[in-house]
C-alpha cells in the first residue's frame, strides 16, 4: 500500500466549518443522505494532503514530523485512517 497514490473521490464533498473538516457523500437527492463524517486533526491533515500525486510512503515520512510522534506509531495511525477513508469511499 505504501507505493500507492490515493486520490479523493469525486463523490465526496469536504468543507471546513470552524475548526472541523466535514466530509459529506454526494447523493442524487437529500433523502439518501444518511451520514456526515467529521475528521479529527490528524485525519483532516491527511485528507488535505491527499492530492493524487503523493504516495502513501511520502505521507508516512511527513506524519511523524507534522505531529511530533514516533514513526512507527504515526505510520500505524496513518494507515488506519487511510483504511477508514477507503471504507467510506472517500479515497480511491
Amino acid at each position: 500500500m505504501k507505493s500507492q497514490i490515493l486520490r479523493k473521490s469525486r463523490n465526496i464533498v469536504s468543507r471546513v466549518i470552524g475548526d472541523e473538516t466535514v466530509l459529506l457523500p454526494m447523493y442524487k437527492n437529500s433523502d439518501e443522505i444518511n451520514c456526515i463524517y467529521t475528521l479529527n486533526k490528524a485525519a483532516a491533515w491527511i485528507w488535505d494532503n491527499i492530492d493524487g500525486k503523493t504516495t502513501v510512503e511520502q505521507l508516512c515520512c511527513r506524519v511523524p514530523k507534522e505531529f511530533d510522534a514516533a514513526e512507527t506509531d504515526a505510520n500505524r495511525k496513518l494507515l488506519k485512517i487511510l483504511g477508514e477513508l477507503k471504507s467510506i469511499k472517500a479515497v480511491i
